[in-house]
């Protein structure tokens, strides 16, 4: 397959295969959705640290996560991000450092009007088993839970799910922490809400991968994350995005309980040692007073 790009950022280019200083190096990205540039925008953070100069290029559409993959496999993208497993760790080089500081390991569930009391006396994830819940057929959310032993519904097309749940065809959407909210206002025409006393949790990091023959790029992502990270940069970056703001101001995650299962398929190396990459909710509360939400 192959896919046309355009040019996000110009800037010098030299005639070059070699990473030198000064030089122009092209990255080849997803194009992301208009609301979904915070991963887009890390990186640039991590790369501002570097003295080369990156040029950014984008697909001519937005390709699924499938897609994503066998460009990335067959160097039509240089680089995609998302949630890691032992497959995506042995096919691209990944940096290893949450993009989201642990925030997209929280699902919160999108569920019909008039259901919340459904789950107002649900407690455990046993208490979870006796519903349904929809996810992609390729994501890696929904082996999660499968594993966890719930009923998952599952089908190609993300966007036919907010109508499969409109039509009872399962009870339950479990969506990232910056997705619920905004994927019911955007089919406000559905009657549909987020759910408002429960969090589901299970650690799945959202890593950038890098294609393998660009070992320099990974260095250059892993290298300035790092450094954000020790002199605040990161922080700023995260509690500043209007996205984790918006969350932080709808959540209210002081009222609700949390349910862990465990991620079978969590790479053994991931850095759960390396507390200062994570946050968990009374860090993130804290996180959220200290930046005036």
């Amino acid at each position: 397959m192959k896919y046309l790009f355009r040019i996000l950022t110009t800037v010098a280019c030299l005639l070059t295969a070699i990473y030198t200083h000064g030089e122009s190096i092209d990255i080849t990205i997803n194009k992301p959705r208009s609301n979904s540039t915070y991963m887009l925008d890390l990186m640039k953070l991590a790369l501002s640290y570097s003295d080369k100069h990156y040029n950014f290029l984008e697909t001519s559409e937005t390709l699924t996560r499938s897609a994503q993959v066998e460009a990335l496999r067959n160097g039509e993208l240089t680089v995609m991000w998302g949630g890691t497993s032992d497959q995506m760790e042995q096919d691209f080089t990944p940096v290893r450092i949450d993009g989201y500081r642990g925030l997209m390991s929280w699902r919160f569930f999108i569920i019909r009007e008039g259901e919340q009391h459904r789950f107002d006396s649900i407690y455990s994830a046993n208490d979870l088993k006796q519903f349904k819940f929809g996810q992609g057929k390729t994501w890696q959310d929904g082996n999660i839970l499968q594993q966890a032993g719930f009923n998952v519904v599952r089908t190609v097309k993300k966007e036919g799910l907010f109508y499969m749940l409109d039509g009872d065809r399962f009870d339950a959407f479990p969506r990232g922490a910056t997705e619920a909210w905004e994927e019911v206002a955007k089919y406000k025409q559905l009657p549909l809400t987020v759910e408002n006393k429960l969090v589901l949790s299970y650690t799945l990091p959202t890593y950038f991968f890098v294609n393998k023959n660009h070992p320099q790029l990974a260095a250059a992502i892993e290298q300035g994350l790092e450094r954000a990270i020790a002199d605040g940069q990161f922080d700023d970056y995260f509690y500043n995005n209007d996205r984790v703001r918006e969350f932080l101001k709808r959540a209210q995650l002081d009222k609700r309980r949390v349910i862990k299962i465990t991620n079978p398929f969590l790479p053994k190396s991931t850095p759960l040692d390396r507390e200062e990459l994570w946050l968990d909710l009374s860090e993130l509360a804290e996180g959220a007073k200290n930046y005036g939400l």
